[in-house]
């Protein structure tokens, strides 16, 4: 492989604001797996954010970028699952295995695409120093023709436009929103473009916590572990709450010492198989599985008596989890544990996929 921009790229990133700023350049924030497509002839490489190749895992999308994309040319942009109407980041998570027959089968059973929201090099010319606007119209000169699997992100300038997609396009998966500059050049590994994501409060039961890993052990809680109740009375683990300050997390060992627990009956200590076909409230979640990211990955945690509860803010649920570590706000001791449950989760509007692509 021989490119004007060779692998490995890192991608440009964003820096999060509570508002979308005016002037700039919209598009949805897909919720997927960030990818740079480097293609020279036959030779195709999908290298995601952390620099590791994706290549492997996702047969059919390197399939479809030779079908669709100029024979040398390198995108930026996001590898995405759609389910019905909607994206689907459990079915993506899933396609990461080390068995090449498992990917093989999945990749028919829940083929991935390819949505491409910036050009880095076409043919011999690097476009990493050219202004975003003109990258955009190369891109959607170049995948003008493309195939079902590889499309184009939607993009606006009209704030009125990107603040209506803010709105309604969470119902179909996506993120939030991301705003660029029009005459930005492409920054590696820098936080020059702006995205706007939801963030709402939920009450949960604090039913154990985790020890901060770089700090010597017993000396730091690293995050809290968060429950919420579904309607058949089970508490679920719905994801974590992190970011503390060092002193925070010292303190915390005091805070949670007198709901520390040794006793048996904790509502996570169970080992009975979980439906994968039940209704995400009603599943049995529980903490401590290993992960196909990091198999070493050190998931021991320490079991608290589920009688704290905690407001946190989250973006949104994927599937009956929070998608990402959810940030502490306050104790609420006002609260009965009892009534966390599902019901208090605001949940979006659904909206069609297909309506987000067409702009």
């Amino acid at each position: 492989m021989k490119l004007p921009v060779m692998p490995p790229v890192k991608p440009m990133l964003a820096k999060s604001q509570p508002t979308i700023p005016p002037g700039m350049v919209y598009e949805p924030k897909w919720d997927g797996f960030r990818c740079i497509v480097f293609r020279d002839g036959d030779e195709i490489e999908l290298g995601s954010r952390n620099e590791k190749p994706l290549t492997r895992y996702f047969p059919e999308v390197v399939e479809a970028v030779r079908a669709s994309l100029p024979e040398r040319c390198v995108l930026d942009g996001e590898i995405v699952i759609v389910s019905g109407s909607a994206l689907d980041f459990e079915a993506l998570l899933q396609r990461i295995h080390p068995a090449a027959s498992r990917v093989q089968k999945l990749s028919i059973e829940t083929p991935a695409t390819f949505v491409a929201f910036d050009l880095l090099a076409l043919g011999d010319e690097s476009l990493v120093n050219e202004p975003f606007s003109k990258r955009r119209a190369m891109l959607e000169d170049v995948l003008s023709s493309s195939s079902s699997s590889v499309l184009l992100t939607p993009a606006t300038d009209s704030l009125e436009l990107a603040t209506r997609w803010f709105s309604v396009f969470e119902g179909a998966g996506l993120d939030g929103v991301v705003a660029k500059s029009r005459d930005l050049g492409y920054r590696q590994d820098q936080r020059v473009m702006v995205k706007v994501k939801h963030e709402r409060t939920a009450d949960c039961v604090v039913a154990g916590f985790r020890w901060h890993r770089a700090s010597p052990e017993g000396t730091a809680v690293g995050s809290l572990m968060l429950g919420l109740y579904g309607d058949n009375g089970v508490l679920q683990h719905v994801g974590v709450c992190g970011a503390f300050s060092a002193v925070r997390r010292r303190a915390l060992i005091a805070e949670l010492e007198p709901y520390r627990t040794d006793e048996g009956g904790h509502p996570w200590g169970s080992t009975e198989a979980v439906d994968p076909g039940a209704d995400p409230a009603e599943q049995d979640r529980r903490p401590g599985g290993v992960t196909r990211w990091n198999a070493g990955k050190d998931l021991s945690w320490v079991p608290l008596r589920p009688e704290l509860v905690c407001e946190v803010a989250y973006d949104h649920m994927e599937g009956g989890r929070f998608r990402h570590t959810a940030q502490f706000r306050h104790w609420r001791p006002d609260r009965d544990p009892l009534s966390c449950t599902y019901a208090q989760l605001d949940r979006p509007v659904t909206f069609d996929l297909a309506d987000v692509l067409s702009g």
